[in-house]
């Protein structure tokens, strides 16, 4: 008989759901300050991981607005990049003309944005910003354009606040690290 040793994962918080809140506030009034005179904004979801952030994000902004999702996958189920994106789930809403607000959970290597803002300027969007809420530090000293950043952090899977490791944690109200497999 062939034993299998368990894996244990362990968290070290990043980020309190007081950060989070506090920064989230601040992002709505910068979204509020640019968008707040013109034609109401198309806000779009990355899911799954966005969706709380998103939701934050909206009431906070508290201007009339439209919001859709779209769903990419390079990860699948694992904790490395595939490298190979797939829509998933693609906008249903017609962006031509619009103002889009793409709303993402974490920017890690930059290839999904930059997939993403191609596959939504190609459906004809007036402009395009950018708001995540996480970027990873080297991507940010590569210059990828973030217009809106919640919190730079360092490598290493983060999860929580909707950020999942295979379909789990995304409920944890904080940012974490998950670290080590003993």
């Amino acid at each position: 008989m062939r034993v299998v040793a368990a894996r244990k994962r362990s968290l070290r918080r990043i980020l309190s759901r007081g950060q989070i809140r506090r920064r989230v506030r601040e992002l709505a009034a910068q979204i509020r300050a640019d968008y707040g005179g013109g034609q109401p904004p198309v806000l779009v979801g990355t899911l799954k991981g966005a969706f709380v952030f998103l939701a934050d994000l909206v009431r906070q902004v508290g201007l009339p607005l439209e919001v859709d999702f779209i769903m990419v996958s390079s990860y699948g189920m694992g904790r490395t990049s595939k490298g190979q994106i797939t829509v998933l789930k693609d906008v249903t809403t017609d962006v031509a003309g619009r103002h889009v607000l793409l709303v993402d959970d974490i920017i890690d290597s930059g290839l999904t944005l930059q997939f993403l803002r191609d596959h939504l300027l190609s459906r004809g969007a007036a402009s395009l910003r950018v708001c995540a809420l996480l970027a990873r530090e080297r991507v940010l000293a590569e210059g990828v354009a973030i217009d809106y950043l919640g919190f730079p952090v360092p490598e290493g899977f983060v999860v929580g606040y909707g950020i999942d490791y295979a379909e789990q944690y995304r409920h944890l109200p904080d940012v974490y690290v998950l670290e080590g497999e003993r």
